[in-house]
């Protein structure tokens, strides 16, 4: 895949949004929104986009990513011909869906321009009486996208630029198929942007089919923010719940999410802490849709404290004042894992993100902790039952193992040679 790249190491510079030349109701709109200088991925992104370029931005949750794709869509549809759907956008979830939506329709108000934002787990009427008055831009879901196209409610026959935000999410939530067929159906001759934080094979390989000469844009290394204190508690399988209530009850927690790697284990888990007396709600792929927004809504609205949540909950929830991550299960991948920590210390705030790891874990827990550069903080629960486990003795001797064997032979060698020289000296 042939590419221009673009790494914010080596390319520092400071821009201001007058000078992308946007129409003055877009720049009206971009001020009024508090938007004072551009993000990297916005400074990086928008000239590019602006002049047709296909994009394959790389940066993770928080960067500003979404203006970046959004603004100049806005200005290149206001000079198109406004009767149509000119640009799609393919998302991996409502509220991301409903997120971009919502930045849409404030950075294009002054402009008669119109957006929907297209998912399943609602009635289909409403979003088909807004596509029969004339959109614009579409924000879509794969699967629901399909329907109203199957249905023929949605043409997809002008679209002149095509967004696949979250990439890598879409991958891993298994929307590859959908994609390809979504892709098939659009013109060839069109601008597509990529924006992913990381780049998984299925993705690369989507990109190099689909990218005509892209500039690739990197926004520094994916890293867990250091608002954000992390540790990690060593326990047995058996011992994990127990760990959380003590931990529940010794720490003035605000706002928690907490992690688990099953859809039963959430529900499971949910359904006792709200047995123990807190305010909790799982959020899972098995729950309607109408039932999973109520669940984020009602988190976000502090009707409850505590969400329970599989890792399809990790991106796109946008709640500012989360004090806790818990990771009741090891993430399976360290991009899993900062995104998942990245849920809180946001905004100026700080946050702790606690990780619950056991014998099993070990693997992946040296993944994560190579990719982040160092270990983890171990702690121990004072005063909680461990049994006859000692969680001081977890992980600790095998990384200690794994530091040692790691040191260059020449420099074993080294000391070999001088304690053997020490001997002979001392021999004299």
């Amino acid at each position: 895949m042939p590419e221009n790249t673009i790494n914010t190491s080596k390319d520092l510079f400071y821009m201001t949004f007058k000078q992308f030349l946007l129409d003055k109701r877009i720049s009206a709109a971009i001020q009024d929104s508090g938007y004072i200088t551009p993000t990297p991925i916005q400074s990086r992104s928008i000239p590019k986009i602006l002049k047709g370029h296909d994009v394959m931005g790389l940066a993770q949750t928080g960067t500003g990513k979404t203006a970046a794709f959004t603004i100049p869509i806005l200005q290149q549809l206001l000079t198109s011909n406004k009767r149509h759907l000119c640009a799609l956008i393919l998302v991996p979830t409502r509220e991301l869906a409903e997120q971009i939506h919502l930045t849409n329709i404030k950075l294009g108000k002054g402009t008669d321009l119109r957006s929907i934002a297209i998912y399943g787990g609602v009635s289909k009427n409403r979003q088909i009486a807004k596509l029969r008055k004339g959109i614009n831009v579409a924000i879509a879901c794969p699967g629901r996208l399909l329907d109203l196209h199957g249905d023929e409610h949605i043409d997809l026959s002008h679209i002149k630029i095509l967004v696949l935000d979250e990439a890598d999410r879409m991958c891993d939530m298994g929307f590859m198929p959908d994609i390809r067929r979504i892709i098939k159906l659009l013109p060839n001759q069109r601008q597509t942007l990529f924006f992913a934080a990381t780049m998984p094979d299925d993705i690369k390989h989507l990109a190099n089919k689909i990218l005509k000469e892209p500039v690739r844009i990197q926004i520094g290394k994916i890293s867990p923010t250091k608002s954000v204190a992390q540790v990690l508690y060593p326990v047995p399988q058996g011992l994990k719940k127990s760990l959380l209530f003590a931990i529940l009850k010794q720490t003035s927690t605000g706002r928690a999410l907490i992690f688990t790697r099953t859809k039963y284990k959430a529900r499971n888990l949910a359904r006792d802490l709200t047995k123990r007396g807190y305010r909790a709600v799982a959020l899972q792929g098995d729950m309607s849709q109408n039932k999973r927004q109520r669940a984020i809504d009602g988190f976000r609205r502090t009707k409850y404290d505590i969400l329970v949540a599989t890792d399809v909950a990790s991106r796109g929830i946008d709640v500012v004042d989360i004090s806790h991550v818990i990771n009741y299960d090891i993430p399976d991948s360290s991009e899993t894992y900062t995104h998942r920590i990245g849920r809180t210390g946001r905004a100026s705030k700080t946050g702790e993100a606690f990780t619950f790891a056991s014998l099993e874990d070990t693997r992946l827990l040296r993944e994560i902790e190579k990719d982040l550069g160092s270990p983890i903080k171990r702690k121990t629960l004072q005063d909680f039952n461990y049994g006859n486990f000692i969680p001081e003795n977890q992980f600790q001797t095998k990384y200690s193992k794994q530091k040692r064997s790691a040191r260059p032979r020449r420099h074993r060698q080294k000391r070999k040679l001088r304690n053997k020289a020490k001997k002979v000296h001392n021999k004299q």
